[in-house]
C-alpha cells in the first residue's frame, strides 16, 4: 500500500495529524490556534482571524473529523460597531473584511460541518456564533442536525437568521432524540420565532407521553430525566419576541414535564408575559430555571414572585443547569477598553488605587505631536500637602453626594406620579364631556335628517291639507262652531316656507262670517214662526 494512503487513514483517527498532512499537502504551515485545546477534543477558533487559504485543510480535515468532542467556531467582526460617523471618517487604515463573511466560504463551512456530524460519533457541542448563515448554510447545517448519532448541544449565537432560519433548524431538532440545549442568543427572532419552539417542545411531549405511557403498562415507572429530547432553551437578546412569545411558553410549559431551563433574557416581555409564565407554574413543577432578567418592562414584585415560584421547583434539581450570565448582544461584540490607573490617595500601609475604563485615543495625523494639556498627568499630592484627601474619606463625600442626588429623584418622581394621576383625571372629565357632546350632535344630525326628507315633508303637508279640507267641510255643513269651540285656528296648521291655504282670510272674517250665519239663522227662524201664527188664524 502507498505510504500515503496509510498515512491518510491513520490521520482520521487523529484530527491533528489529519490536519498536519492536508496542509503539509499544501504546502502551508498549521495555525497554532488549532492545536491550543486538542489536547481535551476541542477546537475552538477566532474565524476572522484566519486568512481563506488557511481554511481549505481547516474544513476538510473537520469534514472527516471522529475524534474532536466540541467545536466552536466564533466571528466578531461588526462593521462600525462602537465608532461614530466622525470617528471613522478619521481612521487612514481600511478594515479588513474576514474571509469567513463569504457566501462561498460558508458554503463550504456547511458542507464541513455536516460531514463531520454524519460520520463523528464522538462530537457532542456544536457552536456556529457570529457567522453570516445563508438559507443554503442552514440546509446543509439541517441535513447534519438529522444525521447526528452523538450531538447533545447546538448553538448558533449571534448569527442572524431570523424566524425563517429558525424554522430550518427546528425541522430537525424536533425529532431529534439527542439534542437537549440549543441557544439562539441575538439571532434577530420574533414571536414567530418563539411559536416555532414551542411547536418543537409541544411535539416532543406528545412522544414523551407514549413512552411513559408504555412504561406504565409494563408495571414501571417511566424515569423522566432519561427521556430524550430539549431540555435547555436559551433565546437571549431577541427583544421582539415580547408578550406573544412569552404566551407561546407558557401554553406549552403548563403541560411540559421534562424542559428545565428557558433563558428569556432581554426579549422585551413585560407584565402580561410575565403572568402568563407565572401561570404555568400551577401545573409545572419541573422546570428550574426560567431567566426573564433585564426585562424592564416586569415590575419589581411580579419579577420576584416568578423566580420564587422558579427557585421552590429548583431545590431538588440537578446542579447542571445554572443561570447563565449572559451580556447583551453589543456587550459581547464590544471590543474591550484599556484601562488607566489613577493614585487618590497614600497612607502608611500603601497606596490606595483604582483602575477605570478610558475612553479610545484620538486619532493624531501625521507631523503632529500630541498637546501638552492631553499628556499631562498630575502627580498625586503627598499625606499632609495641602488638598490631600484620603481616599476613605472621598468615597464617604461620594456617597453623600449619591443620597442627596437620590432623594431628589424620589422627590421628583414623585411630583411626576401626582402629576400623571391629575392627567388621568382630566382626561377622563374631558373624554366624558366629548362623549356627551357627540351624543347631542348625533341626536341633532338624526333630527335634520328626517327634516330634510321631501318624503316626510309631503306626507306632513298632505295630512295638513287634509284636516283643513275637513274644516272647510265642518264650516259649510253650519258647523263651523265645534272648531271655534275647540279652539282650532286654521293658522295653526301653516306649514314652514308654505302658504296657508286660505291665507287672504283673516282672523276678523271667520268671525264675521260666523255673525252674519247666526243672524240669518235667527232670521229665518223668526220667519218661520210668523208663517206659523197665520196658518193657525186662517
Amino acid at each position: 500500500m502507498i505510504d500515503s494512503v496509510k498515512i491518510r487513514r491513520q490521520s482520521t483517527l487523529d484530527f491533528y495529524s489529519h490536519y498536519e498532512f492536508l496542509c503539509a499537502i499544501q504546502d502551508s504551515v498549521p495555525l497554532k490556534t488549532v492545536k491550543a485545546n486538542l489536547n481535551q477534543g476541542i477546537l475552538e477558533l477566532n474565524a476572522d482571524r484566519i486568512k481563506a487559504a488557511d481554511w481549505a485543510p481547516l474544513l476538510k480535515a473537520i469534514r472527516h473529523n471522529k475524534t474532536l468532542i466540541s467545536i466552536v467556531i466564533r466571528s466578531f467582526h461588526q462593521q462600525g460597531l462602537g465608532e461614530s460617523g466622525a470617528e471613522r471618517h478619521k481612521t487612514h487604515v481600511r478594515r479588513r473584511i474576514p474571509a469567513i463573511r463569504s457566501k462561498d466560504l460558508t458554503s463550504q463551512l456547511g458542507k464541513a460541518i455536516r460531514g463531520c456530524l454524519t460520520m463523528s460519533s464522538a462530537l457532542k457541542n456544536l457552536g456556529l456564533e457570529g457567522l453570516l448563515l445563508r438559507e443554503r448554510d442552514l440546509i446543509f447545517l439541517t441535513q447534519g442536525l438529522a444525521k447526528t448519532s452523538s450531538l447533545e448541544s447546538l448553538s448558533l449565537a449571534h448569527c442572524p437568521i431570523g424566524d425563517g432560519g429558525l424554522e430550518t433548524i427546528c425541522q430537525s431538532v424536533r425529532n431529534s432524540a439527542i439534542i437537549k440545549s440549543v441557544n439562539f442568543t441575538g439571532c434577530n427572532l420574533t414571536w414567530r420565532g418563539a411559536e416555532h419552539l414551542a411547536n418543537v417542545l409541544k411535539h416532543q411531549a406528545m412522544k414523551r407521553h407514549g413512552e411513559a405511557w408504555a412504561e406504565s403498562l409494563r408495571y414501571r415507572r417511566p424515569d423522566l430525566d432519561c427521556m430524550a429530547g430539549l431540555r435547555r432553551i436559551t433565546l437571549n437578546c431577541n427583544t421582539l419576541v415580547g408578550d406573544q412569545g412569552a404566551r407561546a411558553f407558557a401554553e406549552c410549559l403548563g403541560e411540559d414535564l421534562w424542559l428545565k431551563a428557558l433563558d428569556l433574557q432581554q426579549c422585551g416581555i413585560s407584565n402580561d408575559g410575565a403572568k402568563s409564565l407565572l401561570d404555568a407554574f400551577q401545573t409545572n413543577t419541573t422546570l428550574v430555571i426560567l431567566d426573564v432578567r433585564k426585562n424592564p418592562l416586569i415590575d419589581h414584585t411580579l419579577m420576584k414572585k416568578l423566580n420564587e415560584r422558579v427557585l421552590m421547583n429548583g431545590n431538588s434539581a440537578s446542579s447542571e443547569y445554572k443561570w447563565l450570565t449572559s451580556p447583551s448582544s453589543k456587550d459581547v461584540l464590544r471590543p474591550k477598553s484599556k484601562k488607566r490607573t489613577i493614585v487618590l490617595g497614600s497612607g502608611r500601609k500603601g497606596k490606595a488605587t483604582i483602575r477605570i475604563g478610558l475612553a479610545p485615543k484620538k486619532s493624531i495625523q501625521p507631523g503632529k505631536s500630541p498637546s501638552d494639556k492631553e499628556s499631562y498627568s498630575p502627580k498625586p499630592l503627598p499625606p499632609g500637602a495641602y488638598g490631600f484627601l484620603p481616599w476613605r474619606t472621598a468615597e464617604r463625600i461620594e456617597l453623600e453626594e449619591c443620597i442627596l442626588k437620590l432623594k431628589e429623584e424620589r422627590k421628583a418622581r414623585v411630583k411626576a406620579d401626582e402629576r400623571i394621576m391629575e392627567l388621568e383625571v382630566e382626561n377622563a372629565r374631558l373624554r366624558n364631556l366629548n362623549f356627551s357632546l357627540s351624543e347631542v350632535l348625533h341626536a341633532q344630525s338624526v333630527t335634520n335628517m328626517i327634516l330634510e326628507d321631501e318624503g316626510v315633508l309631503g306626507s306632513i303637508e298632505t295630512s295638513f291639507q287634509k284636516f283643513h279640507a275637513f274644516l272647510d267641510l265642518l264650516k259649510d255643513a253650519g258647523l263651523g262652531q265645534l272648531a271655534t269651540m275647540a279652539g282650532i285656528d286654521q293658522s295653526d296648521f301653516g306649514l314652514l316656507g308654505h302658504p296657508q291655504m286660505n291665507s287672504t282670510v283673516s282672523r276678523s272674517a271667520v268671525m264675521q262670517k260666523e255673525k252674519s250665519f247666526e243672524e240669518e239663522r235667527q232670521e229665518h227662524t223668526q220667519n218661520s214662526k210668523v208663517s206659523v201664527g197665520e196658518k193657525l188664524k186662517n
